[in-house]
């Protein structure tokens, strides 16, 4: 459980107002001093996110954040970074003050949390100081950091809250292929391939052909003719994006193909929209420009495939001079009204919600929006077979 990438763990955030007792609950939940704890207004300025697991439904990442409402100088600040948490949390948490209940500005949150479809749940905090008359809201939690047997309460209304409420992430083959079925995996190794091990695209995917009883058969692209020469049976050939074109010829028509950003694509948002979102390529403008969304900080190199290799085929697929601009991680931008285009990564550092709300903002926006594996294979003119296996 402690090696589960966040990507992969339920995000549950703190919310609340300044002085809510935030920071309090969070650190009593995860049994660590992590957030700074103070009776001074605006102490919490970043978000702080603690990997863990909640005994009775799994691995989920805590988030505790900067107060709404905050009123200090940067105190703007401080909240956008808060708002932001929003597009990636499952599942919100609530703290208020029961001493100085501030029904309006629950209120507020309620819509916000209603409006991006966030489940969520109330937690009254200093419940030592006194409890006073709040009978309609009979699902809400009331707790004291003091008092342990009020902090497990809550752990386990939590827990089953979630098991409720939060879907888990969809398998990567699971809906796809049956049970007892064939994948090779083509990997290739080059500068971009970490020494050693295994990015995290390639993980996933052995780890799910093995949850969902399938065989998983890992080749580089120099073995690939050879072992499709050598197996009896095989349903899937699933291959990095960079080398879609090289791979489609390699394998028969006869086999199904399509690529590990893909699978990503269709697992976590929707990939229909992302093909789609390709189409775009024909119609940009000269100097177009082109937001290319990384979810991972990473060293480049000659071969970077969104900061060299993308940028020069579309280029070369266009015929026209293209600018790139480049978002990393969480910093997406709110405003996307400049671009002629969005291609994202993978997104397997990003979990699931992130994903989702990313393609609604540029549906919203008018901007088509895409990402490096369909691009790859619609620049390459294999769109429609590497489109077969979600054709269900």
């Amino acid at each position: 459980m402690e090696k589960t990438p966040l990507s992969l763990r339920t995000h549950i955030t703190i919310f609340g107002n300044t002085n809510s007792g935030k920071s309090s609950l969070f650190n009593k939940i995860i049994g660590q001093e992590m957030a700074i704890v103070s009776e001074q207004e605006g102490t919490t300025t970043d978000p702080v996110t603690k990997a863990m697991e909640l005994i009775g439904f799994g691995p989920v990442a805590l988030t505790d954040t900067a107060g709404w409402g905050d009123t200090t100088q940067i105190g703007d600040k401080r909240q956008e970074k808060t708002n932001k948490l929003l597009d990636r949390t499952d599942f919100a948490v609530y703290t208020a003050d029961i001493t100085a209940f501030d029904r309006t500005a629950y209120e507020d949150a309620l819509a916000e949390f209603d409006r991006r479809k966030i489940p969520h749940m109330l937690v009254f905090t200093k419940s030592d100081l006194g409890k006073p008359d709040l009978k309609e809201f009979t699902d809400a939690v009331c707790v004291s950091v003091k008092d342990d047997k009020s902090i497990e309460e809550l752990r386990n209304k939590l827990i089953k809250k979630l098991t409720k409420t939060v879907k888990e992430e969809k398998s990567l083959l699971g809906g796809l292929l049956l049970p007892d079925a064939t994948v090779v995996l083509v990997i290739p190794i080059d500068s971009e391939a970490p020494k050693g091990r295994l990015i995290l695209p390639q993980v996933q995917l052995i780890r799910d052909c093995l949850d969902n009883g399938m065989r998983a058969v890992c080749v580089r692209d120099t073995e690939l003719a050879k072992t499709l020469d050598e197996l009896k049976k095989i349903d899937l050939v699933v291959t990095d994006s960079q080398i879609f074109k090289k791979v489609s010829e390699i394998v028969p028509e006869r086999i199904k193909l399509t690529s590990f950003s893909m699978l990503l694509a269709n697992a976590k948002g929707d990939i229909k929209t992302l093909s789609e979102g390709a189409k775009a390529l024909d119609t940009l403008p000269d100097k177009a420009r082109i937001l290319m969304a990384e979810a991972c900080t990473h060293n480049t190199s000659h071969e970077d495939i969104g900061r060299v290799k993308i940028p020069g085929m579309l280029r070369k697929y266009t015929g026209k001079e293209l600018e790139f601009e480049y978002s990393v991680h969480h910093d997406f931008p709110d405003d996307l009204s400049d671009y002629d285009l969005v291609i994202h990564c993978g997104g397997c550092m990003l979990n699931a919600k992130t994903m989702q709300n990313r393609i609604e903002y540029c549906k919203k926006a008018g901007v088509p929006v895409t990402n490096y594996g369909v691009v790859l294979s619609y620049a390459s003119g294999i769109l429609t077979r590497s489109m077969e296996i979600f054709d269900k």
